[in-house]
């Protein structure tokens, strides 16, 4: 089946680029000019991947991206005229997966999404457990116990790293490159806000041991196990 790729944009000049650039790619495209007609569109059918402008009237990309994650948990890219990082974490802190900057090239958009659809799919037929922690790499699924871990692609793709290799230490450079191939332009600030979301959102099904900082070594899988009244 064709991905399909929502396209907000208030700007119609480069909902236009984008949509070629997609179509060229075989992609299909489903397209908004602002926030509600984002919410509005994920609600006629299924959304594979949202690219998402910051910059919107009324309700801009931030609020969008807050109301998309109270609703799915489908990729989100966002386009911004800023080359801010203090925007590009709070946007990853929302759980966007990609930032790509205005002007940007079409066939890097292409690139940067297609690589987030394949973070997203599973290719191994597989089920990986440690701990109350189960990740089935065919369904693209996590859960804590018997409870649902909501995950982004990317968060996804940073769990499922740590699990491939429990009890071990992970240098965050070796981390950053794994999960994002190699995207120089994120930083150790950007996996912090993906860490800081995992964190968030196990610590919320009662598990505080899910992630664990080396200091000065790396990152390692916890115990993940659940935490004493939790429940």
């Amino acid at each position: 089946m064709t991905p399909a790729i929502l396209i907000v944009d208030d700007d119609p000049a480069i909902r236009g680029v984008v949509r070629v650039a997609l179509e060229k790619a075989g992609l299909g495209v489903v397209e908004a000019k602002d926030g509600r007609g984002a919410l509005d569109a994920m609600g006629r059918g299924p959304v594979d991947l949202v690219v998402l402008d910051v910059g919107m009237p009324d309700m801009d990309g931030f609020a969008c991206c807050r109301a998309i994650r109270a609703i799915s948990d489908v990729p989100v890219l966002f386009l911004t005229a800023q080359d801010d990082e203090i925007d590009r974490v709070l946007g990853f802190e929302l759980g966007a997966d990609d930032y790509v900057t205005k002007p940007f090239s079409p066939r890097e958009l292409v690139l940067r999404i297609k690589a987030i659809l394949g973070r997203g799919r599973a290719t191994q037929d597989r089920v990986r457990s440690h701990g109350d922690l189960v990740i089935d790499l065919d369904r693209h699924a996590s859960t804590l116990g018997d409870q649902m871990l909501e995950l982004t692609a990317t968060e996804f793709a940073v769990l499922t790293i740590l699990l491939t290799r429990p009890g071990s230490v992970i240098d965050r450079n070796m981390m950053i490159n794994e999960a994002y191939g190699g995207n120089s332009s994120l930083s150790g600030r950007t996996l912090d806000s993906h860490i800081r979301n995992i964190r968030a959102k196990a610590s919320a099904l009662g598990y505080v041991d899910v992630i664990e900082t080396v200091r000065g070594v790396g990152l390692r899988l916890g115990r993940c196990t659940i935490g004493p009244g939790a429940r």
